[in-house]
Parts: C-alpha cells; structure tokens; sequence
C-alpha cells in the first residue's frame, strides 16, 4: 500500500535524485518471500527508508546514525508527534510574521545550546527541522565543538514543514528501533531475512563535504566499515551500499565477494547549480538483484 513518505529533511548526500538506480537494485523481486527485516545505518534523510516503507510490508525496522540531533528528531516524530507539529507551527510563524535575521540566529544559538548540552527533546527536534529549510542551501555542517554553523538561507516563503507527511512517517515508524549508535550495533539485528542499506559518508577524495557530525568518518573507519560488511554478508543478509568511486580498487580490494556497479550522480552540496556536476558513484550488493 502506497504511503507517500517523503524525507523531512534535506540532506547532502541524500539519495532522492538516485533513487530510481538504487530501485532497480532492491532485493525484493527475487527475494521478496524471505526479507521481513530493513536496517539503514547510515540514516541521514532517510530517501531509501521511506521509499522502502512506500512499498513493502515489512515486520520490523532499524534505523541508526551517529548525530544525535538527527536520531532525536526521528524518535519525536515516532513517539510525540503532536507536540512537534505545534511547536513547528509557531516556529513558521515567528519566522515568516518578523523576517528578521536575528530571529534565525537566535534560534540557531538555541539548538546548539540544546545539542552541546545533550539536551535532545521535542524542542531541539523542531529547531533542527526549521533550520535545515531556512539555513543556507539546506545544509547540515558542524563545527569540531559539534555546533551547527550553516548561516541563514536568502528564502522568501520557505516550506518549513508539511504536517500531513509528518504524521504518515510518525504512523510507520511506531515500532522501528531508533538508534545513535556506531553501525556495529546493528549486528544483533540484521540477520537473513534482512535488507540492510549502508550509505556512510563517502570515502574522501579531493577533500569533498562529508562534515554531518563532528566525527571524521576517516580511511580507518572505511576499513573497519567494509569488514563489518564482510561480516553481515556471510550471516546471508541482503546487503546493498553506496560510496564514492576511485581510482585505487578501494572497494574492489575490502569489499570481497560484492557486486560492484558504476552509476552517475548529480552531487547536491556544491553552492551553485551549474557546480553541481554528474559524479561516479558505486553501487555494491552482495545478491543477485
């Protein structure tokens, strides 16, 4: 059954504009029968997960990521919606009745104190969302302190939040496993009947944005990512992932036994359209799609 989940958020990296390769690659259609599972341990704006959730019946999901505003936002979409939606709506109205700058940055130094002080509660949540669609090109970046720093966003009538999506995504997520956790605590999870979708931040070449949280995803996590892999692959999960291309046989060397695809994507962090160029894009999967 059609739900018509959208992402609530935008998100560099996010999958949207490549989601109809990445379908062509679902395990569904020759494995349908036995996958009553769906892990993603890289969640970001979740465009795979609810593209998921949009058309497959699954029994149980699990959903991770290392920002902890992030996973906060998820968990009180789940379990206190209502209260999200009202503090979202006198955001918008602050905002869009005053168009002052300083209400932007005022409510900027708010979340920032609320993430710096672990303070992650329905507030911190609808901060996050109002920011992400009134900052500058919707991006997410912190600093080394973990502090988000994106300036404010030139939007006369920004779209800051849609009510009904909101509520379908609450409905489908009620008994998902939100987690902020490393993506090796996914393990007691996945197991055969598991499709799992790893989209970690792409291994760095020419000193591309991978700035989501104020942890280096770094070439020794790569590895210690591509083993785990390994791992789960030989526990009969489903498993399909996304990187960067290169030149080095990266993945060809620590991703053994995979299935390795080569697929174009127009990148959404560069500042200017015409900058946002055609770029290669791996696609490994450990099935036969």
């Amino acid at each position: 059954m059609q739900k018509n989940l959208k992402p609530f958020l935008k998100w560099a990296g996010g999958k949207s504009k490549l989601l109809n390769t990445l379908k062509i690659y679902y395990p569904f259609e020759k494995h349908g029968h036995e996958i009553k599972k769906y892990a993603e341990i890289f969640l970001g704006g979740g465009a795979v997960l609810f593209d998921v959730l949009n058309n497959y019946e699954l029994d149980e999901i699990f959903i991770s990521d290392l920002n902890p505003a992030l996973m906060n936002a998820y968990k009180i979409i789940r379990d206190k919606i209502d209260a999200l939606i009202f503090e979202l709506y006198n955001l918008k109205n602050l905002y869009c009745e005053n168009r002052d700058d300083n209400i932007y940055y005022s409510l900027r130094a708010e979340f920032n104190d609320l993430v710096l002080e672990k303070n992650f509660n329905v507030r911190t949540a609808a901060l996050m969302i109002f920011l992400n669609k009134t900052c500058y090109n919707g991006l997410y970046r912190v600093n080394s302190k973990g502090a988000f720093n994106v300036p404010k966003g030139n939007y006369k009538n920004p779209a800051i939040f849609d009510a009904e999506n909101l509520l379908n995504i609450s409905l489908a997520l009620k008994n998902s496993e939100i987690e902020c956790c490393d993506f090796k605590e996914a393990e007691n999870f996945i197991d055969s009947y598991t499709f799992v979708y790893i989209d970690p931040p792409y291994r760095i070449i020419n000193n591309n944005f991978t700035a989501y949280t104020d942890k280096n995803f770094d070439e020794h996590e790569q590895l210690r990512l591509a083993a785990f892999v390994n791992e789960l692959s030989k526990s009969g999960a489903y498993i399909l992932a996304s990187n960067s291309d290169s030149d080095d046989n990266f993945f060809e060397k620590n991703y053994s036994g995979m299935k390795i695809i080569n697929v174009k994507s127009k990148r959404m962090i560069a500042c200017k359209n015409s900058s946002r160029i055609q770029a290669e894009e791996l696609i490994m999967l450990n099935y036969e799609p």
